[in-house]
């Protein structure tokens, strides 16, 4: 080395112990210290909204895990430099020991390895919000909790040391039930102030609101200085279903973590490992994946078939001559015994021979008492193994001839089995060959047919072909590697979980999810949409990367939703709103390309959201849902969650299509009403004019004409009828009430009475087929007044006349 080259050396040898100086452990704390953006705390408007957010889906999963139907009061105030959040909730509090770990530690949680659906798993979320808090104040957050009979309050003030990812307390105490400022009698208050300002305003009101949608048996208050927003519990709404944790499914898991989980697992056999490590994977499936690991790793073996007649080969000479030193009786039954069961299948693969000869000499030697020992038994299949591969081209034939189009010539099918067989001839002993290798085989064959015989073996031809010789090979009996080896070698780990993805396996369970159902979900709407119409659906569980989920959509549309404008989307993923990152969420997306204008909704330019008086919601619940970015605001573009969002909605929109549609057909059918009303009077008074009787009544022809439902009232000395006509073709379902000012008697059957503030409901709810009459009555007091009420049947259907 010269001089120069020696300095330049010693110069890059100091830089690099300068660079090694200046590298450090950072703490995770540290990290999303630099990085708050990351976690959705990217400005003081949004830092406001997340923070909000992350205590109150707290307090929800706390509520929810203690079996407490939720009450959860949220209040911000402004100071003089900043704003301060407190979140109360009723939950069963927190233990002394847990309080600083949890508020005051970054990815410290109890659901993190849990594989069922929850709020959060990864511990960042409220500690997250402490950590902004104290960033933009410099001040600690006080926490105060107490548990269920406990006659104390644990109140905490503290912070996150972020060299160390651990809790700073500053203040520690017990207090007493005069000094809490708990307003029940157990439950955790989290006050905390933060550089904030309400800009967004709007998307903090959408939260709370959106959380009251798909929560519908919460209560939750919001005291803010511009007002306040008070959500009820929905009237009979209960808690969601409790979940139980389940194992991972078989389709979807990657492979590093199928490696992961064969290193640590205890069970020695792969059969064992996919039993105990997976949901839905009994003795069976097991045994299934197993064979399609063998098929994989080992590859298959190709049957072939006993020789024919016209063959030269004496198969049973053949046994014999592989024989010696036996009792030639003895030997003639075992070669027999070898022919029947070779000659009785339809092919015979190399594992299955030695098998078959196996059973043959136990059952020979049965018969006869003379032994015939592996020694023998290796001889005969070596003998028997030649007769049957004698002639490997008409074998193959067979099979080719089968699978290619009768547009195929002969001689091009006996030229492409011919080739296929001398790779065969060619390939590994007992003609062992994995998918990938027959494919090969195939290929080249066909690649030299056409060059050869001027013919064409097109892509279908061959893959037919592929597929009627891999189902004519048997499955070797192999035993797998044990786990521990699987785990060391990624090649057949990569195996396995290729078996594992082609074998049919049952849909996880769905105990491990909470979706809302449709009915709650549609009282969620109800509760806080006043509008025309609703639907919901819910969709059965689907799978993605080994993780169940369910997809609902609902819909409300009309009433007193705006008009004006696109339709409100809101986005939910398990049960917490996603208010942010709209335009990144798969929901968005999917919801966009639905062709709304099937559905009667206004679309324009044929793609987007649609136009609208209408509210879209969607939720995907799941034990990991896939997000875009560790602020969970939107849902990662994955297909198979895709596919059951547009189904979820189009469920919905079809049932919000045929409520458009009727309502377009009981407008135009009022509107024929009002013309013919408009002309009806004038004709029945011109009537009476001519033939000098009495003038028709006017609302029963138009119920005739319109085919509509008439109810009509008659009273004649205090027998009150109401007739219920039927002119439609179907059954119509009515609701008759007649309010009257004094006590009915002798009512006919089917009524209920009902006596309110001096007034008597008499209610028949009769079913009218099309072309019948019902008469309900009735006896009162002749100077009764009366007051008809009749619902069930549209009003454009329906004629009163009383």
């Amino acid at each position: 080395m010269t001089s120069f080259q020696s300095t330049l050396a010693d110069e890059d040898e100091g830089i690099a112990e300068e660079l090694a100086a200046s590298q450090r452990e950072i703490s995770v704390a540290e990290f999303f210290e630099k990085n708050k953006h990351m976690l959705g705390f990217d400005s003081g408007a949004r830092g406001l909204v997340t923070a909000v957010k992350e205590a109150v889906d707290n307090a929800l999963d706390a509520t929810e895990e203690a079996g407490i139907l939720p009450d959860i009061y949220v209040e911000i105030s402004e100071n003089r430099d900043y704003y301060t959040l407190t979140v109360e909730d009723n939950g069963p509090g927190i233990t002394k020991e847990q309080i600083p770990k949890i508020f005051g530690k970054l990815l410290y949680g109890s659901r993190f390895h849990a594989r069922e659906q929850s709020r959060g798993q990864q511990g960042i979320g409220i500690s997250a919000a402490v950590l902004y808090s104290q960033l933009t104040s410099g001040k600690p957050v006080r926490i105060e909790s107490r548990t269920q009979d406990a006659g104390t309050s644990n109140y905490y003030e503290l912070i996150i040391d972020t060299d160390t990812n651990e809790p700073e307390i500053s203040v520690e105490k017990e207090l007493s039930a005069a000094e809490s400022e708990l307003r029940g009698t157990h439950g955790t208050r989290i006050e905390m102030d933060l550089e904030a300002n309400m800009r967004a305003r709007g998307q903090l009101h959408d939260y709370v609101k959106h959380t009251a949608v798909v929560n519908p048996h919460a209560r939750i208050e919001l005291q803010e200085p511009g007002g306040e927003i008070k959500s009820e519990r929905a009237e009979g709404a209960t808690l969601p279903a409790e979940t139980d944790e389940i194992r991972p499914h078989p389709h979807g898991v990657e492979l590093g973590t199928l490696i992961k989980m064969l290193s640590e697992t205890d069970s020695h056999s792969v059969s064992g490992f996919l039993q105990g490590e997976f949901t839905r994977v009994g003795k069976k499936t097991a045994d299934s994946i197993v064979d399609a690991f063998r098929d994989t790793h080992f590859g298959r073996e190709m049957r072939w078939r006993p020789p024919g007649i016209d063959s030269d080969t004496d198969l049973e000479a053949a046994v014999v001559g592989a024989v010696s030193n036996k009792d030639a009786t003895h030997t003639k039954v075992f070669a027999q015994a070898v022919v029947d069961a070779v000659e009785d299948a339809d092919g015979v693969a190399h594992s299955e021979l030695v098998a078959l000869v196996a059973d043959a000499a136990a059952d020979a030697e049965a018969d006869t008492g003379t032994s015939f020992g592996d020694t023998v038994q290796s001889h005969v299949v070596d003998a028997v193994w030649g007769a049957l591969t004698e002639d490997r081209a008409a074998d193959v034939f067979v099979p080719v001839d089968e699978a290619t189009t009768v547009q195929k010539d002969d001689a091009t099918v006996r030229g492409l089995a011919d080739r296929i067989a001398a790779k065969f001839e060619n390939g590994p002993e007992q003609d062992r060959v994995t998918r990938d290798d027959l494919e090969e085989y195939v290929y080249r064959a066909a690649e030299n047919t056409e060059e050869y015989e001027d013919a064409t073996v097109g892509e279908t031809a061959r893959e037919n072909v592929l597929d009627a010789l891999w189902e004519r090979m048997a499955t070797v009996p192999d035993d797998p590697p044990l786990t521990r080896e699987l785990a060391d070698d990624r090649d057949a780990a990569s195996d396995l979980l290729a078996a594992m993805e082609s074998v049919s396996v049952m849909a996880p369970p769905t105990s491990c999810l909470s979706p809302i159902e449709a009915d709650q979900l549609e009282a969620g709407l109800r509760k806080e949409f006043d509008a025309e119409f609703y639907a919901a659906s819910t969709r059965d569980a689907e799978v993605h990367g080994g993780d169940p989920f369910i997809v609902e959509a609902g819909i409300a549309y009309g009433g007193e939703l705006e008009a004006e404008g696109g339709i409100e989307l809101m986005r939910f993923a398990n049960r917490v709103p996603l208010v942010y990152q709209r335009g990144a969420c798969a929901t968005t997306d999917v919801a966009r390309s639905i062709g709304w204008r099937n559905y009667n909704l206004d679309q324009p330019g044929g793609s987007g959201l649609p136009q609208g008086p209408a509210v879209i919601m969607v939720h995907v619940a799941s034990t990991n849902v896939p997000f875009t970015s560790e602020s969970k605001d939107a849902v990662a573009h994955v297909e198979e969650i895709e596919d059951e969002i547009e189904l979820a909605i189009r469920e919905a929109a079809r049932d919000l299509k045929s409520f458009l549609n009727k309502r377009q057909s009981m407008r135009k059918r009022q509107q024929k009403q009002d013309v013919i009303m408009d002309i009806l009077p004038t004709m029945a008074e011109k009537v009476s004019d001519l033939t000098g009787r009495d003038e028709v009544a006017v609302d029963d022809a138009l119920a005739r004409i319109m085919n509509n439902v008439l109810v009509e009232r008659e009273v004649d000395d205090g027998e009150v009828t109401l007739r219920v006509e039927n002119h439609g073709s179907t059954s119509a379902d009515v609701d008759v009430t007649d309010i009257v000012s004094a006590e009915p008697t002798a009512v006919s059957d089917g009524a209920n009475v009902v006596e309110m503030d001096g007034e008597h409901f008499v209610k028949w709810s009769p079913s009218v087929s099309g072309g019948e009459t019902e008469e309900l009555t009735y006896e009162v007091d002749a100077d009764a007044d009366f007051d008809l009420t009749v619902q069930g049947v549209e009003d454009a259907r329906l004629t009163v006349n009383q």
